[in-house]
């Protein structure tokens, strides 16, 4: 029993200096370990110490290339983009007072006419063989008249018989002014000189004040007109500048509003304004689209390209500018207003100066704080 004793006793000795040897040397793997460590600290430090002191005094180190953009002023304008249509007061279809054949057509289509020339005859036969038979009866009539008023100038006759020759010479006289009136009537005379565009009755056929028979036009001023939205009822007045394009014939006119519109329509909440266009060529068509562009604000500022402004998560909208610092060109992020916008330009209300200059190519590809090489 005592052999056993002691040989437990031997086992747990030699264990307990097994353990005690490991823990010491864990112990002393951890002390490496962090002197290890803090030397790499230490190095890593030093490392970023001399590379900072490198980056300054190497002139072989590579800049990103950028160009330049001088902030100047300049007069902004802006305008509001509409459509129109081209209208002409001098555009109308001819109609016949009075029905009847046509019996001879004395222009052709595409003909210029001048004001009072007798476009088209209608059949005015009938009426004629009226007039006839009323110059017959008022010749009679007046003589008449002639007579009773001699007699009755000597007192001779009566009174009645004087009035009734009267009355039957006038009677006639009106008649015969109506007829003549109506044969006026028969021919299709130009009210204004122009173009014949297009002649609707064939001869022979049989017109009535319900259909047209001439389109006569008159190009030689024309005007356009459009709808506007009653916001900018404030802005606009007669004179505003506008310019009108016609893409179809690829022409744009310079002018201003010649009219602006008293009455607001109810269903669109718009108003018509109106600018006359001189039109020598005759190149601009009645019912041809115009594209009207109306300066609604002008103003003398600072003017960027739009393309070089940029947002951050922020939402302020900024650009990047070049200063010069320790003799170097580096980026800057300057914060930026934004007044209006129009044509790939921007009115900036606030934050650049003319003194600024604007990173112009490049300016996607730099950050702020970054020294870049310039080449204009």
């Amino acid at each position: 029993m005592k052999k056993i004793i002691f040989l437990l006793s031997i086992a747990i000795f030699i264990t307990s200096c097994d353990k005690k040897e490991e823990n010491n040397s864990l112990t002393e793997l951890n002390k490496q370990k962090t002197a290890i460590t803090n030397k790499i600290d230490s190095l890593n430090n030093k490392l970023k110490i001399i590379e900072a002191q490198i980056s300054k005094l190497d002139t072989t180190k590579k800049h990103l290339i950028v160009t330049t953009l001088p902030v100047k002023k300049g007069l902004f304008k802006h305008f509001v983009e509409i459509q129109g249509v081209v209208q002409s007061d001098k555009n109308i279809e001819i109609h016949p007072e009075l029905g009847g054949t046509v019996k001879s057509i004395f222009v052709k289509e595409g003909q210029k006419v001048k004001e009072g020339q007798i476009l088209v005859q209608l059949d005015d036969s009938s009426i004629k063989n009226k007039i006839n038979e009323l110059n017959t009866q008022l010749s009679l009539a007046k003589t008449t008249f002639e007579r009773q008023k001699r007699l009755w100038d000597k007192k001779i006759g009566s009174e009645m018989q004087y009035l009734q020759a009267k009355a039957q010479k006038e009677g006639l006289e009106n008649s015969l002014a109506t007829l003549k009136t109506q044969a006026k009537k028969m021919k299709i005379i130009a009210p204004f000189s122009g173009v014949v565009d297009e002649i609707f009755p064939k001869k022979g056929e049989l017109t009535s004040p319900q259909f047209p028979i001439v389109r006569l036009l008159n190009l030689e001023k024309v005007y356009v007109e459009a709808d506007v939205t009653e916001t900018y009822l404030p802005v606009l007045s007669k004179g505003t500048e506008l310019v009108v394009s016609f893409p179809s014939i690829n022409k744009k006119v310079n002018t201003s509003i010649a009219q602006i519109g008293n009455y607001i329509n109810p269903n669109n909440r718009s108003f018509k304004i109106r600018t006359n266009i001189s039109n020598k060529d005759h190149s601009i068509k009645p019912n041809l689209l115009a594209d009207l562009k109306i300066l609604d604000f002008q103003e003398n500022g600072i003017i960027i390209p739009s393309k070089l402004i940029q947002q951050d998560q922020k939402g302020d909208n900024y650009v990047f500018t070049i200063k010069n610092l320790d003799n170097k060109s580096t980026v800057v992020k300057t914060i930026i207003h934004i007044k209006k916008e129009y044509n790939n330009e921007t009115y900036i209300d606030s934050g650049l100066t003319e003194n600024d200059t604007l990173v112009n190519k490049g300016a996607r590809l730099v950050k702020a704080g970054d020294v870049v090489k310039i080449n204009n």
